[in-house]
């Protein structure tokens, strides 16, 4: 086999944040009985936190603001779209937010189908996340996942984020992987592909929407099953 060891994103790639975000979002909002101060539905106020959820995880991968800065803020942020910006309640809903958010099940679809059928082809695999570890690997349990993994890689271990060399380096290190016989598969052409590739791996670009962008990966693909393909 070319390939030895497989190194995966974890949100986005096999645990679908998405929809585990917006259920515990639609369970916070009812609780705090948000629809009933402001009048306005659950989707706007999902809206504009999926928007700045978005942007401040690109200011805390440039070191621009803190963990702690990022978990209230976007609270606080989606909060003024529905005007009502109660920081208070942005900070207790942030951190209510990360208490019930791991705890969700939802995998990409074919996610384990794909993960039995590597380990049933004795590669080696990993999870490289830019996540909090406490949170990843909570993640990991509750959807079943965590025992096809050898390591789990955070940012907090390696001491960089993705998609800083160093994260790269440090994860090769770690698994004793040649960088020769390594595949990153991710969603983020930026944070997942680029920086496997400045760090000598191969890449497989998961982009399951189709949504136009140039793919400089080695793969492509839109269904994890087409990993079949190249594995």
């Amino acid at each position: 086999m070319k390939y030895q060891h497989i190194f995966f994103d974890l949100d986005h790639t096999l645990w679908d944040f998405a929809h585990n975000a917006k259920q515990t979002l639609a369970q916070l909002y009812a609780e705090y009985m948000l629809e009933k101060k402001t009048g306005i539905g659950f989707d706007k106020f999902y809206q504009g936190y999926a928007y700045h959820n978005e942007r401040l995880w690109e200011a805390y991968r440039h070191h621009q603001i803190s963990r702690d800065e990022l978990q209230w803020k976007r609270m606080w942020l989606a909060l003024q779209e529905i005007n009502y910006p109660d920081e208070s309640l942005a900070i207790q809903m942030g951190e209510y937010f990360l208490k019930i958010l791991p705890r969700q099940s939802q995998l990409i679809p074919g996610s384990k189908e794909i993960l039995d059928y590597l380990k049933s082809k004795d590669y080696h695999l990993h999870i490289l996340t830019n996540g909090f570890p406490e949170i990843q690997e909570l993640k990991l349990q509750s959807a079943g996942i965590d025992r096809y993994f050898d390591h789990v890689i955070t940012s907090a271990e390696a001491g960089c984020l993705k998609p800083d060399l160093q994260f790269f380096l440090y994860a090769l290190k770690h698994t004793q992987a040649d960088p020769n016989e390594s595949l990153m598969i991710g969603d983020d052409m930026e944070v997942d592909i680029e920086g496997a590739r400045q760090a000598g791996m191969d890449q497989v670009y998961f982009n399951p929407t189709g949504h136009l962008e140039t793919s400089t990966a080695t793969y492509t693909i839109k269904h994890l099953q087409e990993l079949k393909q190249i594995l």
